[in-house]
């Protein structure tokens, strides 16, 4: 349920009013003189009610958005949880078939589950930088 309006606001909401409005003027849908109006009421404004008319006319932002919520965290960390496991399972194997190379799965299961983590940070800082 939504807080009403008239649930007076601090200095987090106002600055995040702030950024909203120069995110607004950053993308070219204000002037100069309507930013400083509009600043000048996020800066007196003491209620949610208050900052509804600065936003009126604007559209929403993408970051305005809630984040969709994740279904299920069950699959999420499944490469920590699974890594454990693999030594023990290996001397298992190793006491059932006295093979020595079952050993070498240990290394090889790292590989493959932790393998393609690299690439991902890779992309992130990438992306990083072009910002």
């Amino acid at each position: 349920m939504a807080e009403p309006p008239d649930i007076r606001i601090g200095t987090a909401e106002r600055e995040e009013a702030m950024k909203r409005l120069s995110d607004n003027f950053a993308a070219g849908r204000l002037s100069v003189a309507e930013f400083d109006e509009r600043s000048g009421i996020v800066a007196a404004a003491m209620t949610r009610r208050d900052l509804e008319p600065v936003f009126a006319d604007l559209p929403a932002l993408a970051g305005d958005k809630p984040a969709p919520v994740k279904a299920s965290r069950f699959g999420q960390n499944l490469p920590e949880r699974i890594m454990p496991v693999v030594p023990i399972l290996c001397v298992i194997f190793f006491l059932i078939t006295h093979q020595w190379w079952v050993f070498l799965l240990i290394p090889l299961a790292g590989a493959v589950l932790f393998g393609g983590r690299d690439q991902q940070r890779r992309g992130r800082r990438d992306r990083r930088r072009e910002r």
